[in-house]
């Protein structure tokens, strides 16, 4: 590789590390502590079944 070559991808590495970086801060100030609460029947009904209590154990 030339040197012309290196000093590309050294720039190229850095452009998306810092896009990686803004990525990451613009998550955790704005979408990290978002939430979506989901209801049994509220997602039964969207599923197109009818709720069910699981009791965990699987026959």
């Amino acid at each position: 590789m030339s040197p012309a070559d290196h000093r590309l991808l050294r720039h190229l590495l850095i452009a998306v590390a810092v896009k990686i970086v803004v990525l990451t801060l613009l998550w955790w100030a704005f979408i990290r502590e978002a939430r979506v609460p989901v209801d049994s029947d509220r997602a039964a009904a969207h599923l197109g079944g009818a709720a069910s209590v699981s009791s965990g154990a699987s026959k």
